[in-house]
């Protein structure tokens, strides 16, 4: 290994794309500033990587024939993090928070600069994963998010999961579920044969209460108490499941709550209690502490997420599994109250491109090239489609995907065919064709921007470009046509 290979450098340094300044990637239009280093525009490798196009064809033939290489498919760690912003990582740019073991995944990986979720707030997105659909195709999709027992995810729905365990996969799900909660809904009824999280959108990181006042810390199906902090104990079972002995690949969905508030910080044990006291005086929303949290203790909880993911990375790496481990990290979808965006506009819950963009790095030692940064617009349900395909699993006929594998692009440097991505939530719409993305706001006006040249989507091209306006917004009307419609209120 060479002094300067992306595995020996200093974990803690930035990661900017080849030609672009520390400051320019951070502080400038970002994915359009960076879109002209590409080449072709798909994936520009960093200074002393090869690009994904010279890596062989994905076939058992060229694992068998590689020195070194298991004859296996990929193990899978799919890493969430909680209402992560797009500019929260140093290597995504921000000035005050060091992500140093997520930083160094992106270099020993591909980072992508124009990676969507698959909606604007927790739930819908963890639909369009699981599903690898849009989440306005099933009833609890239309929850935003879900908030109630009344919703979630159908059992009978094929999901990542089920597909997956069918293809004989080990399944486990460990954290934030937040697709339902039971008796009716359940990761254990959707595929997942481990699981050990919350069922809700938030909980306080000590005592476990959602926002309800319910405790809400489970293993499978039954309550279990443990009253340390949130991240630590995630951390500590994703280790565990890493480093036990498998007999077949596995798939590890390990969803983190931080940095979603409550801001508390682990060791802040007087917050917490404070916040737990209002909880149980019946206070309304004390779980959203309104009153709380600062950029040194967001900064703080972003960096314990770091830490944490770096432990589990350490026990993947003492395994021995880490070269035939696919690895993903994305936050579910754009920052909140105190994250870093810029330049984009918007925040969680907004199909502004700070609701929706969102850092996103995929490594896979023993396929995929490091030191690379793609460009290419994806989104949430095109990593389930993926996966499946590296998996060697068959999506279910009866519910076909709405997301297009990556795999020839990441393996073989294939273009991606030309598509739109879509999103709708309640009041807003979007879709992304190429470089181009037709937005409507709740103010209810079509507007046009192009997204690479204007990521902060300042400048409304709608009225020079009202042909191109009319075919994206006929495009997202008719994607919408074929999805459930929301319940009136």
């Amino acid at each position: 290994m060479s002094p300067n290979s992306p595995d020996s450098a200093d974990p803690s340094a930035p990661v900017p794309p080849t030609g672009l300044s520390r400051r320019t990637f951070g502080g400038l239009a970002g994915a359009g500033a960076a879109a002209a280093v590409g080449g072709l525009g798909a994936i520009a490798p960093v200074a002393g990587a090869t690009p994904a196009a010279a890596a062989a064809p994905f076939t058992e033939e060229a694992f068998r024939a590689a020195p070194g290489r298991h004859a296996r498919r990929p193990n899978i760690l799919f890493i969430l993090g909680d209402d992560l912003g797009w500019a929260d990582l140093s290597s995504y740019g921000s000035p005050h928070i060091r992500t140093p073991h997520l930083d160094r995944l992106a270099r020993q990986g591909v980072r992508f600069t124009d990676a969507y979720a698959g909606s604007a707030t927790c739930s819908p997105t963890r639909f369009s994963l699981y599903t690898g659909r849009y989440p306005g195709r099933t009833k609890g999709g239309l929850a935003e998010p879900i908030a109630d027992k009344s919703v979630g995810l159908d059992p009978h729905h094929p999901t990542l999961a089920s597909l997956l365990r069918t293809a004989g996969y080990a399944t486990a799900l460990i954290g934030k579920w937040h697709c339902g909660y039971l008796p009716d809904h359940s990761p254990t009824k959707s595929g997942w044969e481990t699981f050990f999280g919350n069922f809700g959108g938030a909980l306080e990181y000590y005592s476990k209460l959602g926002l309800a006042g319910e405790y809400d810390l489970y293993e499978g199906d039954a309550a279990y108490k443990d009253l340390r902090y949130y991240t630590r104990i995630l951390t500590e079972r994703a280790v565990d499941y890493v480093e036990r002995d498998h007999d077949k690949p596995w798939l590890l969905n390990l969803n983190f709550t931080t940095p979603h508030w409550p801001w508390i910080a682990d060791g802040d044990e007087e917050e917490s209690a404070k916040i737990v006291r209002r909880i149980e005086a019946g206070e309304p929303g004390a779980l959203w502490h309104q009153d709380g949290g600062s950029l040194e203790k967001y900064r703080e909880m972003v960096e314990d997420l770091d830490r944490s993911i770096g432990e589990v990375l350490a026990a993947l790496r003492r395994s021995g599994q880490e070269e035939d481990t696919l690895v993903f990290f994305a936050s579910d979808n754009g920052g909140e109250r105190w994250s870093y965006n810029w330049p984009l506009s918007g925040n969680k819950a907004s199909l502004q491109e700070g609701g929706i963009r969102v850092p996103t790095i995929v490594r896979w030692p023993a396929r995929l090239r490091p030191g690379q940064v793609s460009h290419e617009p994806v989104f949430t349900p095109d990593w389930t489609a993926t996966l499946l395909e590296l998996a060697g699993a068959r999506p279910d006929r009866g519910h076909p995907l709405d997301g297009t594998s990556l795999a020839g692009y990441l393996l073989r440097g294939e273009r991606i065919a030309e598509r739109d991505l879509f999103w709708r939530v309640r009041g807003e719409r979007a879709l992304r064709r190429g470089d181009w993305k037709y937005y409507r706001g709740k103010s209810g006006k079509d507007q046009l921007f192009h997204i690479v040249d204007d990521p902060r989507e300042q400048a409304d091209k709608a009225p020079d470009e009202r042909q191109l306006l009319g075919e994206l917004r006929a495009a997202w009307e008719a994607v919408d046509a074929t999805l459930l419609p929301y319940p009136k209120d």
